[in-house]
């Protein structure tokens, strides 16, 4: 199936709403891993010409958004939470090393919070893999890697916690 932003968007707004929480975000999962096979949307919306992060879409009902991003090179992200939200990444292309954490000691405003790392895996191109409320993770790439992901509410307006590795 060739899949438009307009089709995507509203597969996933009809998952959310018939069940919100974790059961809608894996149906959500499996319709990114469905968009991610078709190589034309891919290719017209994660482009080269796409910065580490461009909003594609931003639910008006629910608030979630589709993100696309696009990495030239390597680069290792700290662990992080999305707050109060969600996250769903999609591998389009190349490879990322994701890492699990375990919470040693809880973030402040004041204080980074402890974790310690739990497991490792990586995404290859067509998995996606659904980060819930309080899921401690961090990215890792090699090299030039190209993501879709959905977040719960665009996580540019939200304040995060920092967390030390230990």
């Amino acid at each position: 199936m060739s899949w438009t932003l307009e089709e995507f968007a509203a597969a996933c707004q009809r998952a959310l709403t018939a069940e919100p929480g974790p059961a809608g975000r894996e149906k959500v999962r499996a319709i990114v891993q469905d968009v991610l096979k078709d190589q034309a949307f891919v290719a017209r919306h994660v482009g080269d010409d796409v910065p580490e992060r461009k909003l594609l879409y931003e639910d008006p009902k629910l608030g979630f958004c589709i993100l696309a991003h696009s990495y030239r090179g390597a680069k290792e992200s700290n662990p992080h939470d999305h707050g109060p939200s969600w996250a769903i990444y999609g591998q389009a292309r190349g490879e990322t090393e994701m890492s699990d954490w375990d919470l040693v000691e809880r973030a402040t405003p004041d204080k980074a919070g402890k974790v310690r790392r739990r497991r490792t895996y990586t995404l290859k191109p067509g998995m996606a893999y659904v980060y819930n409320e309080g899921d401690i993770h961090s990215p890792r790439r090699e090299g030039a890697t190209k993501l879709i992901r959905i977040e719960g509410t665009n996580m540019d307006r939200v304040k995060r916690l920092a967390y030390e590795r230990v």
